[in-house]
Parts: C-alpha cells; structure tokens; sequence
C-alpha cells in the first residue's frame, strides 16, 4: 500500500505539474522525439520499400535486411552509440537508435502492401498506357496504403513506447519521470555503526 500512496502523492503534487521539468514538457519532449523519428523512419524506409514493391526485385532481400534489426534490441544500439569512439549523448543516439526500429515494421508493411497489388489491376494500367511513375502513385500506392499505413502505425506505436530509453543516454522525454522516481525509490546503503 505504500507504493500506492506514494505514486498518488506524485500525481496530485502541484511541484511535478509546473516547472522546468514538469510532466507536460516531458510529454512534449517524448512527443516531439516519437514524431521526429517517425519522419526520419518513414523517409529512409517508404521510399525504398514503395520502389522495391514497384519494380519487384530485392524487396525480399531488404525486408529480411531490415527485419535483423528487429533482433537487436533498442537498448544494446544506444549503449553501442554511447560506448562509440565518437561518444555521442543527448538525442543524438536516442534518434538513430529509434530510427533503426522504425524501420523494419515501415518496410515490411509498405513492400508487402505493393506486392498485394493484384496484377491483373497493374496489367490493365499498364495497357492503358501509364508510365511506371504513374502506376506507381496512381494505382500501387493507393491500393497498397491500407498497408502502409498499418505499418507507420505500428512504428509509431513502437517508437512512444521505446522513447523512454531516451532518459539512459542524457536525453528527455517520459523516461527521465521513471529514472528520477527509480533513483528516489533505491535502497540507500546504511552504515554499520
């Protein structure tokens, strides 16, 4: 019972509702760090995947090249990029390790999408004479979006659930609540005296 009560007297004290570091800039901060790495997810995975689906070759290939990342977990890349040579801390790692989630989910779903095209549908714009350009963002894409969009809805899903790791390389977001409250809570050595 005593965890209950301290975690209602967090929530209902004004000092974590205001201030620098108060819960609404965390959740502006872990807000802003899901949505930019959403965008950098989607701009390195689509359009790959969107040419790949289109023209049919290498997708295979690419998907299970992304899928490997889906083994290593978030954590053990920001610990990699904080141990790098280069040493980087703040948002910088916490980016690019969330970027690499994003984008097996983004890739999978898009090729996948544009391949479940059905080819009958492709055969007849392309016997009406369209380009393959036109194809593409004409016929492919629309039928393939319901795909694509499941898989930046999955990434998104990911990325605000996975942002919190941001807080272990010096960056913002929720996580910074969870490792302040977690640091309050560890035992306190005591003396043997």
């Amino acid at each position: 019972m005593n965890t209950l009560a301290a975690t209602w007297d967090w929530f209902t004290s004004a000092a974590n509702w205001s201030g620098e570091n108060d819960v609404w800039h965390r959740l502006g901060e872990h807000l802003f760090l899901t949505v930019v790495c959403l965008a950098l997810g989607c701009a390195v995975a689509l359009p790959v995947a969107l040419v790949l689906g289109h023209l049919g070759k290498g997708g295979a290939l690419a998907v299970n090249l992304s899928n490997i990342g889906r083994a290593v977990p978030t954590f053990a890349v920001l610990v990699l990029l904080l141990l790098s040579p280069i040493g980087m801390y703040g948002q910088r790692p916490t980016i690019i390790a969330l970027v690499l989630f994003a984008v097996p989910p983004l890739l999978t779903n898009a090729y996948v999408g544009m391949r479940g095209v059905d080819a009958d549908v492709v055969r007849a714009a392309r016997g009406m004479g369209m380009t393959g350009s036109q194809m593409l963002f004409r016929v492919e894409l629309p039928l393939a979006l319901p795909l694509v969009l499941t898989g930046v809805r999955v990434a998104a899903v990911q990325l605000v659930a996975t942002a919190t790791v941001a807080a272990l390389a010096g960056g913002g977001g929720l996580g910074r609540i969870i490792t302040a409250a977690s640091t309050r809570s560890s035992p306190r050595p005591t003396s043997l005296t």
